[in-house]
């Protein structure tokens, strides 16, 4: 009888033709400036624990404490049996961080996106998605069964002209990254903003990459712009500078009620652990009160993108800890990560369906816990790297 998963390993063949065929990297530590790999040490420039929390003594004594008073998991869903008080004041928590009425709880970001953007549109409806939106977005969307328009990457005229063709339509969605994941820019958010309330469209953002990082109190790309009031539905996660576990919606009280009623990925998940809640709570306070982890973070990115244009390498503008070195195609770029471990810097090569065909990059990220010494080293890698490619 013929295998009915022959097939697997033809597409296995293609990926590998192209070089695009994906393998684990083990840690044999945590989320800090410096990682073991098979028992060697390298500077860590991967993470997207932008403040070194994940790592944080304050962040993991609350986990801790929280895993001997509730366990290990929750149990439940929180409809069921799966609600503590932990859940309800963490949700009250990030509600006043984002300064919304209030905020609902996934157990990932990438359920909060897929979760909210079904439960809010559906067919007959429209959304208009940048076509850099992260992959959660675009799954969100497509599983809407909307209709769905892509806009320019950040361009507001071609979403304006895409918004005046379809006045007639019911509900509308507008949905962007403030901050994108690969290329580290920042949307421009007070222009889609007016253009959400000229046309009465909804407007949700996912800040997934801006929390943390961005405004004087680290709350994300609203803040930045002074915008806190104008943005109806607001997303994020909390397991990048927050450094734990889980995603979150805060939007209007009504908006949270009718998630709890309609998100499919709330209803019929199990709830986040009470140690990755506590984590939450006490790294939304560091965040919040102990600004000079963001200030020395920003230190940080100016030395390294500097460095990085000093030595003639292709630097995206970027306005966030996510730093992109763009290379062009898979071969060389899995070269050039490969010569930056050999250097001892560990940075994986990002391909294509992470990014365009033709885009392939370094895709370099800060951490607060990041050293002077340290950048100085990876920077000594990338030098070393780049001569290389310029030999081949």
């Amino acid at each position: 009888m013929k295998d009915p998963l022959h097939w697997i390993r033809e597409e296995l063949d293609i990926i590998r033709d192209k070089n695009l065929f994906r393998v684990l990297t083990e840690l044999q530590s945590g989320q800090s400036p410096e990682i073991v790999i098979e028992g060697k040490r390298y500077i860590l420039l991967a993470s997207n624990n932008y403040l070194g929390l994940t790592t944080d003594p304050k962040v993991k004594e609350s986990a801790q404490k929280a895993l001997e008073k509730y366990g290990a998991g929750s149990g439940g869903s929180r409809l069921v049996s799966g609600s503590s008080d932990l859940h309800r004041e963490l949700e009250e928590r990030i509600a006043a961080f984002k300064k919304t009425e209030a905020a609902i709880l996934f157990s990932s970001g990438y359920l909060a996106n897929i979760g909210t953007i079904s439960a809010l549109v559906g067919p007959g409806d429209l959304i208009y998605s940048d076509e850099l939106n992260h992959a959660s977005i675009i799954d969100g969307c497509r599983l809407s069964h909307a209709e769905i328009k892509i806009y320019k990457h950040c361009d507001v005229e071609h979403l304006s002209s895409l918004l005046s063709s379809d006045e007639s339509r019911n509900k509308k969605l507008i949905v962007t990254d403030t901050v994108f994941s690969m290329d580290g820019d920042l949307a421009p958010l007070p222009e889609i903003i007016e253009l959400a309330e000229e046309h009465e469209c909804m407007l949700m953002i996912d800040e997934a990459h801006a929390t943390g990082v961005l405004g004087k109190r680290g709350s994300g790309a609203t803040e930045y712009f002074n915008v806190e009031d104008s943005v109806p539905i607001v997303m994020g996660t909390l397991s990048k500078a927050v450094g734990s576990l889980g995603g979150y919606v805060g939007g209007r009280r009504e908006l949270i009620d009718f998630l709890r009623n309609r998100a499919r990925t709330y209803i019929f998940d199990t709830s986040l652990p009470a140690s990755s809640l506590a984590a939450s709570l006490t790294a939304i306070d560091i965040i919040e009160f102990e600004p000079e982890r963001r200030n020395h973070l920003w230190r940080l990115i100016e030395k390294f993108k500097s460095g990085l244009k000093n030595i003639g390498l292709e630097v995206l503008p970027s306005h966030s800890a996510v730093i992109p070195v763009l290379i062009g195609e898979a071969k060389p770029t899995l070269d050039f990560a490969r010569a930056l471990r050999e250097n001892g810097v560990f940075t994986p090569a990002v391909r294509p369906p992470s990014v365009p065909q033709g885009k392939c990059r370094i895709r370099g990220t800060l951490m607060a816990t990041h050293t002077e010494e340290n950048i100085k080293l990876a920077l000594r890698a990338f030098k070393l790297a780049y001569d290389s490619m310029l030999n081949l």
